[in-house]
């Protein structure tokens, strides 16, 4: 079964409640999705330290041929 967009927001949004976050459907077929997360967490820390705490939200969405998220375009940052 697809995950939604809302569900990998809401997944995100419990990690990080202040963030701006947009979730966008790449293809439109619930699979491949790209996610722009801007949070004052990601402050100090390089791409790959908010990468990570980004994916370990989504915790087993996306772990093996199970997964029910199989690919993510992540961009993250902290506000300007």
């Amino acid at each position: 079964m697809a995950i939604t967009a809302q569900e990998i927001e809401d997944l995100i949004r419990a990690a990080f409640p202040n963030a701006r976050i947009t979730i966008t459907d790449l293809a439109g077929d619930g699979n491949h999705y790209a996610a722009e997360v801007i949070d004052e967490s990601f402050r100090g820390m390089n791409r790959v330290q908010q990468q990570r705490a980004v994916y370990a939200a989504l915790k087993d969405k996306m772990a093996g041929p199970n997964g029910q998220l199989h690919a993510l375009a992540l961009t993250t940052r902290a506000p300007d």
